[in-house]
């Protein structure tokens, strides 16, 4: 989550150099040129993180039956200057692999009682929102508010479960007077809608660990039509973080097969309250157009009236 501190500016691209230093494990390793003993070396390493990301060069030498000297120049031809970057960017490259079903074989194995499981995700649920809290630079919040305000449309992209998210922002943007909105239906659908956009808009992508492919397709589209693009992710070296312009980082780690929303949500609040105070006087004058329907009994449920004998009137 430190890297969330090290967000360009929501106006400006990231350089070329620092999106190959941030290229994680297996692009680099698709990108480097290896010989074949350490191309299977590494192969063999991707394709069982579990067994490799808590070794030290040592002990991963040993696990693979090479020698110490052979892990570090592999290592080294991969663009790592210290193994314990590698080994960084192996532990990522195994939470993006973790599935629901290994996240609830994970959890189901602990010795916990029923009451236990719920009370160990109310703590993780915490937990990732004090992380929130304490890594989270509100000034690229502010950077990514006047953004959208100054974008003429806001699309938010995020597909199968993050679509709760995107709505939510979109809707939340919306009462504001900002033109925001989380296009649903097919993933054809949401390439009419990125085909609309220009260089005056502004594409919200929410996605996570290895991140969806439909909603990779809509940031790459919206790139390539030069639509700036801002991404809602959980990890620097996520597809999101890699090609949108800027992006801001919400763990949403859990023993629950279905992830946790909370600091992500947390995150979608303070964007939508940066939005709002931004230019107060704009909100206030559009919000009080709402006064009287919120204030009226229309919008809200009543009981039914009664006579009195009891039945209805």
């Amino acid at each position: 989550m430190d890297a969330l501190r090290r967000t360009r500016p929501v106006a400006k691209r990231r350089p070329r150099a620092t999106r190959q230093a941030a290229a994680p494990l297996e692009v680099r390793f698709a990108r480097t040129e290896l010989s074949g003993q350490r191309r299977q070396l590494i192969r063999e390493i991707l394709d069982n993180p579990e067994e490799a990301y808590f070794l030290s060069s040592r002990e991963l030498a040993r696990r693979y039956s090479v020698d110490a000297a052979t892990i570090v120049r592999t290592i080294q031809a991969l663009g790592y200057h210290r193994f314990a970057d590698f080994a960084a960017d192996l532990r990522e490259h195994f939470v993006r692999q973790i599935t629901p079903y290994t996240v609830a074989r994970a959890a189901s194995q602990q010795k916990r009682s029923l009451g236990g499981h719920v009370e160990n995700g109310l703590e993780r649920d915490i937990e990732n929102l004090s992380v929130l809290k304490a890594t989270l630079d509100t000034t690229r919040v502010v950077e990514l508010a006047t953004q959208i305000h100054r974008s003429r449309r806001i699309l938010v992209v995020g597909v199968d479960l993050a679509a709760s998210l995107a709505w939510f922002l979109a809707y939340g943007l919306m009462p504001l007077g900002l033109n925001a909105e989380a296009p649903v239906g097919s993933a054809g659908n949401l390439q009419h809608k990125i085909d609309g956009l220009t260089d005056k808009d502004l594409v919200n992508a929410i996605s996570f660990g290895r991140c969806l492919r439909d909603t990779m397709h809509a940031v790459l589209r919206a790139k390539a039509r030069s639509v700036p693009t801002f991404g809602i992710t959980d990890g620097s070296t996520t597809p999101i973080a890699m090609h949108c312009d800027a992006y801001l980082l919400a763990p949403i780690g859990t023993p629950s097969f279905t992830g946790s929303y909370v600091a992500p949500m947390a995150l979608i609040n303070a964007i939508t309250l940066a939005c709002t105070h931004l230019q107060p006087k704009r909100a206030l004058a559009i919000l009080r157009k709402t006064e009287e329907d919120y204030r009226s009994g229309e919008r809200w449920f009543q009981e039914p009236r009664h006579g009195a004998n009891g039945r209805k009137g």
